[in-house]
C-alpha cells in the first residue's frame, strides 16, 4: 500500500500512475468506483487528468480498493509481488482483520494439536504453501517473503507425508509462525513433533482437503472484514 500510494503521489502525472496501477491489478474502471462508492465518471476524470490530482485520503482509498478487489480473487497481484516467480507455491495468503485466537483457528480447520508445548498465541494471518513445490523453489529469502506483513501467522502446508522438512525449514530459519497446520498429512513424523516443541509453535493436524481450507480461511477472513466494517 505505501509503495503504490507514494508512487501516486510523488506522481507528475497522477492520472497515468493511477491508470497504471488499475491495470496492473486488472481492474476495469467501473469495478473500482463501484469498490470506493463513487461514480465511474470520477475515475475516468482522474485517469484523464479533467481533475486535480486527489488528496492523500482519496489516494488511500484508491489503493485499499485495489487491494480489496485483488484478495477477492484469491490475492493473485499480491501473491505475485510477495513471490515473484515462486507465486503458485502459495494457494491462499491473507491477514486478519483482527486477532484470531488459537482455539478459533482450530474451530475453523477442524484442527487438533498433535505436540504439547505450544504456546497461547493470537494469529493476524495465515499462508497455505504447497510443500513439494516450497522445497524445491523456496530460497531463504522467497521463505521470508510467506510471513506476508506479520509472522504471528498459521504457515498451512499441503502435501504433507510426514512433516519432517517444513518443522526443519521452520527450525532453520529466524523467523518463526505463529502455527503451523499439515493438511491429511498421513503421518506426523516424531522429529517434527519434537521441533515444534523446541520451538514452543502448535503444531496442528486438519483433515481438510486444499480446496476446504482455502474456501474456508477466505470465506472466514471476509466474514470478519465486514464484521469490522460495520464497528
Amino acid at each position: 500500500m505505501e509503495k503504490i500510494a507514494g508512487e501516486m503521489v510523488v506522481s507528475h502525472n497522477f492520472g497515468a500512475t493511477m491508470r497504471k496501477w488499475r491495470e496492473k491489478f486488472a481492474v476495469h474502471q467501473k469495478e473500482l468506483a463501484q469498490e470506493m462508492g463513487v461514480s465511474p465518471s470520477v475515475i475516468s476524470d482522474y485517469e484523464a487528468g479533467r481533475r486535480r490530482s486527489p488528496g492523500v485520503a482519496t489516494v488511500r482509498r484508491i489503493v485499499e480498493s485495489l487491494i480489496e478487489l485483488d484478495k477477492k480473487r484469491g490475492s493473485p497481484v499480491l501473491k505475485e509481488y510477495m513471490l515473484g516467480e515462486s507465486s503458485d507455491v502459495v494457494l491462499g495468503m491473507s491477514e486478519f482483520p483482527r486477532s484470531v485466537s488459537v482455539y478459533e483457528f482450530l474451530e475453523i480447520m477442524e484442527g487438533e494439536v498433535v505436540n504439547t508445548e505450544g504456546r497461547e498465541r493470537d494469529l493476524y494471518g495465515y499462508t497455505i504453501i504447497d510443500s513439494l513445490r516450497a522445497i524445491l523453489r523456496l530460497g531463504s529469502y522467497d521463505y521470508l517473503r510467506i510471513y506476508g506483513w506479520s509472522t504471528e501467522r498459521a504457515l498451512v502446508f499441503t502435501d504433507v507425508e510426514y512433516g519432517r522438512s517444513p518443522m526443519i525449514a521452520v527450525r532453520a530459519h529466524p523467523l518463526k509462525p505463529g502455527m503451523v497446520v499439515y493438511l491429511r498429512p498421513k503421518k506426523v513424523d516424531p522429529l517434527a513433533i519434537k521441533l515444534a516443541d523446541v520451538e514452543a509453535i502448535p503444531l496442528v493436524t486438519s483433515p481438510l482437503s486444499t480446496h476446504e481450507a482455502v474456501e474456508r480461511l477466505a470465506a472466514f477472513t471476509g466474514k470478519m472484514e465486514k464484521e469490522e466494517g460495520r464497528l
